[in-house]
Parts: structure tokens; sequence; C-alpha cells
């Protein structure tokens, strides 16, 4: 009998150790929730917060990235739509991983095959007026934004090219 005590009493002590620790465990842990997306390489936007400690820190969508300035709340995602391409496959390299790898208001666009910091798909106020003949069918833009002034990307006859709105 006493055998099987000394074989049973530390079954028994390791059961009430595991039950302990276990509630011990879910009384002081807090659940961190990591945020998608990776800090980008270099700080090129403004950040949104600092002080921050994790992800739950920052605002919205906004991820805790450590930089030589400390740790910050980063917006990966800048506001914008990422343009069409205008033609074929661009360079199959990966330059940025997210918006946050970008200058200025430049957002990371697929390419066709690998990634790039390419300025936003725009739209300006006004509309276009009746499509324009052309002496060549050409597309000179693809959006708005790549017209001069208030000029949008209008429809021509074939193609598409900047004209003052109506």
């Amino acid at each position: 009998m006493r055998q099987l005590a000394l074989c049973v009493f530390p079954f028994v002590m390791m059961i009430i150790w595991i039950e302990f620790t276990e509630a011990a465990t879910q009384q002081n842990s807090t659940v961190v929730r990591v945020k998608a997306g990776n800090c980008p390489r270099r700080l090129n936007v403004v950040p949104s917060g600092r002080g921050c400690v994790c992800d739950d820190d920052c605002p919205g969508d906004d991820k805790c990235c450590i930089f030589d300035c400390g740790a910050v709340c980063v917006p990966l995602t800048k506001p914008g739509v990422c343009p069409r391409r205008s033609h074929g496959v661009g360079l199959c390299a990966e330059f940025c991983a997210n918006d946050s790898d970008c200058p200025n208001d430049e957002k990371c666009c697929h390419n066709g095959c690998g990634h790039e910091c390419i300025p936003p798909y725009t739209v300006k106020p006004g509309r276009c007026g009746l499509p324009k003949g052309t002496p060549m069918c050409a597309e000179y833009c693809y959006h708005d934004g790549q017209c001069p002034a208030e000029q949008k990307c209008c429809q021509t006859t074939c193609g598409h090219s900047c004209s003052e709105p109506c």
C-alpha cells in the first residue's frame, strides 16, 4: 500500500500544479492581438502615434513599429487606389511590401509581376465632354492624376487623352 501511495502522490501533485498554473495564467494573462502586415524598412510616412508597446496601442489598422526614433504607430495603407497597369508587365522585383514603404502619396502597387511605388489613381472634379477625334489611336493617360492642372483623362474616339473638363 505504501508503494502505491508513493507512486500516486507525485502524479496527484503534478495534476494539482498543472491546474494551479493554468488558473494563474488565465487570471494574469491578456491577449495581445498582432495586426496584419509588416512594418516598413524605413519610416516614410508621418506616424499616427508615439510610444506604443504593441499593435493594440495603435489606432485602426496601424502597426507598432520600432525605428531609430523609438516605437511609433505607422499607417500601412495610404488613401487612394492603385492605377490600372498602363502596358504589359513591370519588373519582377519587390520594391515595396506596403504603402508605408513608398514616399509621399505613392502606393505600393502590383505591376503585373512584382510591386513598386506608384502615384495613386486620381479623380479630379468635373466631367468629360463628348469624345474628341484624334489623329492617332493612343492612350495618352489612364487616370486624371496623369493630366496637368485641372485637366481630366477623357475618352477620345480611339483611346484617352487629357482635356479640359465640362
